[in-house]
C-alpha cells in the first residue's frame, strides 16, 4: 500500500498550521503539526469540496454535461464530492431511477457521489422505503420547476415534511412561490413583449417570491421539527428568517449571488440567468456580510451547464449556469477581499455539508478520514479566467473575465491524484467511490 505525505498550511476546523498529512492507500493516517514542514508558504492544504447542489445532466440532456465531463471540472475546481439533484430525464423520483443515477455515476465519474431522490405530489411511497443511506436528503421544489417536480399541493407538502423529520432525511428546498411568478410574468410580457430583456428576470422573480415560498418551507420545518436547508438563498431579507428560525433551518447560498449583481445583467446578459435570480447589490452585499458571522451555513454551486444556443435571447433564455470548476478559487478570492477567513472557506464548503448530511469519513483533515485533499496555491499576481480553460461540456463560464489570485494545484480523492494543475484529465485514474450517508448520527 502507497504512503504520501503532503506538506503545506494546513487549513481544518477553523485553523491555519503548518504540518504534515500521512496517507496511506485511501486514507489519512496522520496529521501532524511540525514547524518548517513546508517552505513554500503560498501552498494551503484543505479537505476536498463537497459541493451538496449540483446537476451534471445525466441522464438525459447529455448533449449539455454529464458525469464525466462534470466531473472532470469538479476535479479541476478541488471539488472531490458531488451531490446531484433529482431533476434529470428521467427525473430521480424513484428508487429504480436513483439507483440507475447511482451507477451511471459508478461507472462515469472521477470523484465521489451521491444523488438526492426528488419529491413530487405523488411519489409519497418512494420516499417512505428509500435507503436512508443512500440519498443525501429529499429535494423539494417548492416553486416552478421542470416536469412534474413542483410540490404545491398543501397537504403533501406537510406529508412530506413530517416524513422527513421522521426519517431522518434533510430536505433541501428551492424556495420561490409559483403563483407570484406566473403573476409577475403576465405582467412583464405584457409590457414588454414575449421575449423582454434578461433584465426583467429579477423583476419577475423578485424578492418577495422568495420570501413567500421561504416563509412557507419555515413554518413547515418548525411544525415537524425536520431539517431544512434553504437552497440558493439570493436575498438579504432571507437570511434573517432563517436565522431567526429553530436551529434545525439553515441557509446555503451559490457563489454567483457572492459574485453578481443585477448590474452585471448589462454586460453578461443571459450567461448570468438563473433560478432563483442574481439580484441587487444590496443583496450581494447582505449575503457576503452574512458569510462572516455564520449566518450562512453552507455554499454550493448549483452548477447546471447550457450550451451556448440555450442561453440566446432574454426570458427565454435557459436558467442555469456552469460554476463547479470555479467555485473555490473564487471564495478564496472573497476572503483576499476580507470578506471572510480561509478556515472560514472550508467551512462552509467543506465541513458544513459533511456535517448536515450526515457524510462518513468525508470533510475534514483527519486521522481514519478519506484521503480527499485540495491543495490550493496563493499567487503573486493574479490569474484572470477564460473560458479556454473551462473543463465542462458547455465550454463556458459566467466567471470569464474575472481574477483571482488562486489556482488550485492538486486535487487528491480517496488518496488518488486525479487533477493537477496544467495536465490532462482525460487519462486521470478513476478512484471515485458512493457516498455513503449516517443521518442523526
Amino acid at each position: 500500500m502507497t504512503m504520501r505525505s503532503i506538506s503545506g498550511n494546513i487549513v481544518n476546523e477553523g485553523r491555519v498550521f503548518n504540518g504534515r498529512i500521512c496517507v496511506e492507500g485511501e486514507s489519512i493516517v496522520s496529521v501532524n503539526e511540525c514547524d518548517n514542514a513546508n517552505k513554500n508558504e503560498s501552498l494551503f492544504i484543505l479537505p476536498g469540496v463537497i459541493d451538496e447542489h449540483v446537476h451534471f445532466r445525466e441522464p438525459g440532456m447529455t448533449e449539455k454535461g454529464d458525469m464525466s465531463s462534470e466531473s472532470r471540472a469538479a476535479a479541476a475546481g478541488g471539488v472531490t464530492s458531488f451531490f446531484d439533484m433529482p431533476n434529470t430525464k428521467p427525473q430521480t423520483t424513484t428508487i429504480d431511477a436513483l439507483r440507475d443515477k447511482l451507477a451511471l455515476a459508478a461507472s462515469q465519474s472521477i470523484i465521489n457521489y451521491g444523488c438526492f431522490i426528488g419529491a413530487t405530489n405523488t411519489n409519497i411511497q418512494e420516499l417512505q422505503t428509500v435507503d436512508t443511506t443512500l440519498v443525501p436528503g429529499i429535494k423539494v421544489f417548492m416553486g416552478a420547476s421542470t416536469g412534474n417536480m413542483l410540490v404545491d399541493d398543501t397537504q403533501t407538502l406537510d406529508s412530506i415534511f413530517a416524513l422527513a423529520a421522521e426519517r431522518g432525511l434533510p430536505i433541501v428546498a428551492h424556495c420561490e412561490d409559483s403563483a407570484l411568478i406566473a403573476r409577475n410574468t403576465e405582467r412583464v410580457l405584457r409590457d414588454h413583449g414575449t421575449d423582454a430583456s434578461v433584465e426583467f428576470h429579477p423583476i419577475i422573480r423578485n424578492e418577495e417570491v422568495c420570501l413567500s415560498s421561504t416563509r412557507r418551507a419555515i413554518a413547515l420545518a418548525e411544525r415537524h421539527g425536520t431539517q431544512l436547508l434553504v437552497a440558493h438563498v439570493s436575498t438579504g431579507k432571507e437570511i434573517p428568517l432563517i436565522t431567526l428560525s429553530r436551529g434545525n433551518i439553515k441557509a446555503e447560498t451559490c457563489v454567483s449571488y457572492l459574485t453578481f449583481c443585477d448590474k452585471d445583467y448589462a454586460l453578461l446578459g443571459s450567461r448570468i440567468k438563473c433560478n432563483p435570480a442574481i439580484k441587487t447589490e444590496a443583496d450581494r452585499l447582505a449575503l457576503r456580510q452574512a458569510l462572516a458571522d455564520g449566518r450562512i451555513h453552507s455554499i454550493a454551486t448549483d452548477h447546471a451547464p447550457h450550451l451556448m444556443a440555450d442561453k440566446e435571447g432574454g426570458l427565454k433564455a435557459a436558467s442555469g449556469m456552469p460554476s463547479v470548476q470555479f467555485s473555490l478559487v473564487m471564495m478564496l478570492q472573497l476572503a483576499d477581499d476580507g470578506w471572510l477567513s480561509v478556515p472560514q472557506v472550508a467551512q462552509l464548503m467543506c465541513h458544513a455539508p459533511a456535517q448536515l448530511f450526515g457524510v462518513e469519513k468525508r470533510g475534514f483533515l483527519r486521522p481514519g478520514m478519506k484521503a480527499d485533499i485540495t491543495i490550493v496555491r496563493h499567487l503573486d499576481t493574479p490569474h484572470t479566467i477564460s473560458d479556454d480553460e473551462v473543463q465542462s461540456k458547455c465550454g463556458w463560464t459566467p466567471y470569464a473575465g474575472l481574477q483571482t489570485h488562486w489556482q488550485v494545484e492538486e486535487t487528491i480523492c480517496n488518496g488518488t491524484t486525479i487533477y493537477r494543475y496544467g495536465q490532462d484529465t482525460d487519462n486521470t485514474p478513476r478512484a471515485a467511490q458512493q457516498i455513503r450517508f449516517s443521518h442523526g448520527h
